[in-house]
């Protein structure tokens, strides 16, 4: 098999293109720095630009699947420019992928394509759990970016390429991701909840997240898919998690609300909102979670960063 991996240098891309070579499978990837093209071991780099529409098409050969990851982190600063390139990096990215296959016609041989997306296109909602059948309604900034990536990525579909669509949640690793910033604080005893410490968090362990992929690849897999662990926790008991694996205390009460919303406007939502995400459909395809607690992911990435 050979894979085409977009966003291959970010935190889970960069997993994946490890774990894939690792089983024998071939990897190709894209990347915007003509200097990374040679970045990664055993894998094949080619230049692509969606802002002006570049894209080397020798990247498609002999592929069979395409897993698409690219996309602008949503942790910076969150101002006017900043979100049309949230925006942009993900709509624009996947409309140039569909062109130039469309395009090249025949001359592949691509069968699917699995894209990221995020639990952020559900609700905020501190009760509901929400399955990969709920209806949405896009009415913020992060619940339209994610639909509008989502309806791109449907367009292959007319290509006759299956299209699999991976709502992923807060992901766990050792390099980074949303224990970053969490980890200092906590690290000195100071790990708090932001607002009520009472929404929903839907993790998972990066080990999951690319075991989920592969498995896709290799079963074809078609439709939505949420990425998350069996078994989300509240903010608090999430930052206890984190607390207790790095054998500190945990006390503080919870960062209040508004401050936050002063502090950095409507970003605040990615700390504030709740998802409560179920991951039956996943484990229904006979995945079998790696890390489905909480306390033991947490664990496992403490022991090893």
């Amino acid at each position: 098999m050979k894979i085409l991996i977009t966003g291959a240098t970010g935190l889970l891309g960069r997993s994946l293109v490890k774990t894939a070579l690792s089983k024998g499978i071939e990897i190709n990837f894209l990347t915007t720095k003509k200097s990374k093209i040679n970045c990664l071991n055993k894998a094949k780099g080619f230049y692509w630009n969606p802002s002006n529409g570049d894209l080397d098409t020798d990247c498609f050969l002999g592929v069979d699947v395409i897993i698409h990851l690219a996309g602008a982190s949503i942790s910076k600063l969150w101002t006017s420019s900043y979100k049309k390139l949230i925006f942009s990096s993900r709509v624009d990215s996947t409309r140039l992928l569909f062109s130039r296959l469309k395009q090249i016609g025949s001359r592949h041989k691509i069968k699917q394509i699995i894209s990221a997306s995020a639990v952020g296109i559900y609700p905020s909602d501190f009760e509901k759990k929400f399955s990969e059948t709920a209806k949405v309604y896009p009415s913020t900034f992060m619940e339209e970016v994610v639909n509008a990536w989502e309806n791109e990525v449907n367009s292959f579909d007319l290509i006759n390429i299956k299209v699999a669509k991976m709502r992923i949640g807060l992901v766990l690793s050792i390099y980074g991701g949303v224990l970053g910033p969490l980890k200092i604080p906590t690290s000195f005893g100071l790990g708090a909840a932001f607002g009520d410490g009472k929404q929903g968090q839907s993790w998972i362990h990066i080990s999951d997240v690319v075991g989920v992929f592969l498995k896709a690849c290799n079963e074809q897999w078609e439709g939505v898919f949420n990425l998350v662990a069996p078994n989300p926790v509240s903010q608090t008991d999430f930052i206890k998690a984190l607390a207790k694996a790095l054998n500190r205390p945990y006390f503080l009460p919870p960062i209040p609300k508004i401050l936050l919303k002063i502090l950095v406007g409507k970003m605040s939502s990615l700390v504030l909102d709740s998802h409560w995400v179920s991951a039956q459909k996943v484990i229904g395809k006979k995945y079998k979670f790696l890390y489905p607690e909480i306390n033991s992911a947490m664990k496992n990435i403490i022991d090893n960063s």
